[in-house]
């Protein structure tokens, strides 16, 4: 997968030891979930959620050695049903406590430490032994006492966290609902915050009515309507550009193709991404280029992306693997831009850019 002298992307020296460009870890179950590590002091640290079709699923923290050149369980617990997202604290300089957070039922935030224990589970619906399952979530770069979650109620909740003081075993995390709206007629599928107008502020979502909309924390009485899918097809994700905040990135339900969306001229992609031949599952951009994005597919592909060149066509990727199954996640490192990871079947594997 290295073959990244032509694309102006940041390479730098793999681990010592054996220098490979790819690295494996097999888990005990299908991976779902997946999410690295922002801690400087973590840097091949992921966290991997299961799939497994009853009650009872997992979470793993594993984390390569660098000496022996394998992947190491660091810890597993128990999580309720199959995590639908999973994402460390995006902490960059290491100064909050070492949180992770996931969705499923509930939003769940737990503390990683020499175990693993639930800090805060985080609950809207106070009223109800019902809840409405949680889709997916996003945690705030800049402000990390916030995260919003996305369910299938229609709505979006914008959490505070309240980390306090040490105080014998009592856990440190708290957290309250700072809003919560109807952000779309049917199902909301994800959530993702921009880093647009100071980073905290700013978020969109995409859902089951094929819409993606944004929202201002300031001024939540009308949304923006970026981009509506012409057949009202089903839009799953989303990913902001982490250079530019003025591009994002979407997908509908058993589509093919990747949209572009420059949110100055909304409802028109800019660029529409389509060399895969199965239904994608996945975006990452680049954390340290705005041109560059990744993408995987059921087609056992993970691609990426130059888009330097839009608003003409951009006819192949600049990058290619395959995979020994369907791919159904892939995330880009924050802290080290050389590498991206994927997951199929019960297979996580780092591949170098």
């Amino acid at each position: 997968m290295s073959v990244s002298v032509a694309t102006g992307m940041a390479t730098g020296p793999p681990p010592p030891g054996k220098r490979k460009e790819i690295y494996k870890y097999e888990a005990p179950w299908t991976v779902y979930s997946m999410n690295w590590s922002v801690r400087p002091d973590k840097r091949f640290r992921l966290a991997l959620g299961s799939f497994v079709e009853e009650y009872n699923n997992k979470v793993q923290i594993v984390s390569l050695d660098e000496e022996s050149s394998d992947f190491v369980a660091r810890s597993t617990f128990e999580h309720p049903y199959p995590t639908t997202k999973i994402m460390w604290i995006p902490d960059s300089k290491g100064v909050y406590p070492d949180l992770l957070a996931t969705s499923g039922d509930y939003l769940r935030v737990w503390r990683v430490d020499t175990e693993t224990r639930i800090e805060c589970l985080l609950n809207n619906n106070k009223n109800s032994d019902f809840c409405a399952p949680l889709t997916s979530f996003d945690w705030n770069e800049v402000d990390p006492n916030l995260l919003g979650t996305s369910s299938i109620d229609t709505t979006c909740t914008v959490w505070g966290l309240e980390t306090g003081q040490v105080v014998g075993r009592v856990n440190l995390v708290s957290g309250h609902v700072k809003t919560q709206l109807i952000a779309h007629d049917k199902e909301v599928y994800d959530i993702a915050f921009s880093r647009a107008g100071g980073g905290r502020d700013m978020f969109a979502s995409v859902g089951a009515d094929g819409s993606v909309r944004m929202f201002d924390l300031r001024h939540l009485e009308h949304s923006t309507i970026i981009y509506e899918d012409p057949q009202h097809h089903p839009l799953l994700r989303l990913a902001w550009n982490k250079q530019d905040p003025n591009y994002l990135a979407t997908m509908a339900m058993d589509s093919m193709e990747v949209i572009i969306l420059d949110v100055r001229v909304p409802c028109t992609p800019v660029a529409r991404l389509n060399n895969h031949r199965a239904c994608v599952n996945g975006i990452a951009w680049a954390p340290h280029s705005s041109c560059h994005l990744a993408t995987a597919a059921d087609d056992h592909q993970a691609l990426i992306w130059d888009i330097q060149q839009m608003p003409r066509a951009i006819e192949d990727p600049i990058l290619a693997y395959t995979a020994a199954g369907e791919i159904n996640q892939i995330q880009w490192s924050t802290t080290q831009p050389d590498w991206i990871s994927i997951s199929y079947n019960n297979c996580m594997e780092i591949l170098r850019v």
